[in-house]
């Protein structure tokens, strides 16, 4: 058994992919990246650094001498300039240009805004392949008629596609918002200790044209295409209160499929998938629990309330910057980030598996339909001559009846057998019957269902057609 705390994110949630975002060979790699787009653009901009000393860090780029930098961190307790030291150790020549002109959150916040903006690609990947299972199974069942709900009470029927719908459009909305966010993606650049770029107007002998440009030069570099026009000494933490507004966006989206599943599931219409060899329960061997359903609730609460972090770092930073975000922002992004990842894999696991069951559905609906073709049948008789509120009074008094055997004594739906008997409908059991068939009344559920698949989500996903969506696993 391991004796330390691992979060379980990491041990059993998040992907490969993700973990490796927020790992530090991510984060190193990057500052060292970095450090070369600095270094190359003073270079490009006519300060003395020389070719031999970038080809020197592209060198050592991606093989960081840890041990060095840990030893160096425990005497000066600076994790950044503990870096600095170690690459130098490694790159001698390039030793008295590396970090030239910057302060620590060069390094830092702008590897933060890359790692996040990465992440945020691959769960963007990850919730166009939630939405194309989502999209084949909605097709596939646009036309079975199923008892709809309102206050989870029985309603006017809708189709197991329908429903389905309603899902994919929440994460349509994900799926724009992410993209919007993506689009106006920028760096810090490097701004120096409170945004004012000192040290690089006093590199630049007081050229402001040069202080700008390498700015522009680091962001081409780093694959951006500008970098925040003004900052203090960090980015706005504002930025990292929107992306995680946005993962609580996905995880609220995920939670309200996995709490229809879990009642689904209840009413055994429609399952999540269930292994072979899987246990429901320690104690009842008969138990078949929505566990996966039940993980995405419970890791989607987690992102809900973790998304107030960032919201009141932003709120309470001082001026130019402080550093009590950075204690918080190292536990709060990457779990967040982790957890949606894992979210989104369950999400694409439970929809790919999901196990419909016709019958019970249709069983479900006919119990309540009598109950909904009482506006039809009435209409008929009036048409017939009948006395619309004498009709509406002797159906009120059948349907309390009716429902009073259903609650009290467990049997059947009789409702249409009271009608037929009661001589001021003046229509028998057998016609009633064609009165009570699902498909008339889920209105355009089929035919809502077929457009929104082809009118609005197919042209989005065909944006998307170069994106391979591996088959999600879970851990555990």
């Amino acid at each position: 058994m391991k004796n330390t705390y691992e979060s379980p994110l990491s041990a059993r949630y998040a992907s490969a992919e993700m973990k490796f975002l927020f790992s530090p060979d991510k984060k190193f790699r990057t500052w060292r990246r970095l450090w070369i787009a600095l270094a190359e653009s003073e270079k490009e901009l006519g300060l003395p650094v020389t070719q031999e000393q970038i080809d020197e860090m592209r060198q050592f780029a991606d093989d960081i001498n840890y041990d060095v930098a840990q030893a160096q961190e425990k005497i000066v307790r600076h994790d950044v300039m503990a870096h600095v030291h170690a690459f130098g150790v490694q790159c001698p020549k390039a030793h008295p240009i590396i970090h030239l002109g910057a302060t620590s959150c060069y390094v830092g916040d702008n590897t933060d805004i890359i790692v996040m903006t990465e992440a945020l690609r691959l769960l963007r990947d990850k919730l166009v392949g939630v939405i194309r299972v989502l999209s084949d199974f909605a097709m596939r069942y646009r036309e079975l008629p199923a008892l709809a709900f309102t206050h989870y009470q029985p309603a006017q029927p809708t189709t197991v596609g329908k429903r389905a719908t309603l899902w994919i459009q929440e994460l349509l909305m994900d799926l724009e918002d992410v993209e919007y966010q993506l689009g106006k993606a920028k760096l810090l650049g490097s701004k120096g200790t409170t945004g004012t770029q000192a040290s690089f107007l006093e590199l630049f002998d007081g050229d402001f044209e040069k202080v700008k440009e390498l700015d522009r030069k680091i962001a081409e570099k780093m694959g951006y295409e500008a970098c925040f026009a003004v900052s203090g000494q960090t980015y706005s933490r504002k930025l990292d209160s929107q992306m995680l507004s946005l993962l609580s966006g996905i995880a609220q989206s995920a939670a309200k499929f996995s709490n229809d599943i879990r009642l689904l599931q209840h009413m055994k219409e429609i399952e999540e998938p269930f292994e072979k060899g899987q246990i429901g329960s320690s104690a009842m061997a008969y138990k078949r629990n929505p566990m996966r359903s039940e993980r995405i609730a419970s890791l989607a609460r987690y992102v809900i309330v973790d998304s107030l972090n960032p919201a009141i770092t932003a709120a309470t930073q001082w001026f130019e910057r402080t550093l009590d975000d950075s204690a918080n922002k190292r536990i709060s992004i990457p779990e967040a980030f982790l957890a949606v990842d894992g979210i989104l894999d369950l999400y694409s696991n439970v929809a790919d598996g999901l196990v419909v069951y016709p019958r019970v559905i249709e069983q479900h609906l006919r119990r309540e339909l009598p109950f909904m073709a009482t506006e039809n049948i009435m209409m008929d008789a009036v048409k017939r001559g009948a006395d619309r509120q004498q009709l509406h009074e002797r159906i009120r008094v059948h349907s309390m009846e009716a429902a009073r055997v259903i609650k009290e004594q467990g049997e059947e739906n009789d409702l249409l057998d009271r009608i037929a008997a009661d001589e001021i409908f003046g229509v028998t059991k057998e016609e009633l019957s064609t009165l009570v068939d699902p498909s008339q009344y889920t209105g355009c559920a089929a035919m809502q269902t077929q457009e929104f698949i082809s009118a609005v989500v197919n042209p989005i996903l065909k944006e998307y057609d170069s994106i391979e969506i591996k088959k999600a696993e879970i851990n555990l």
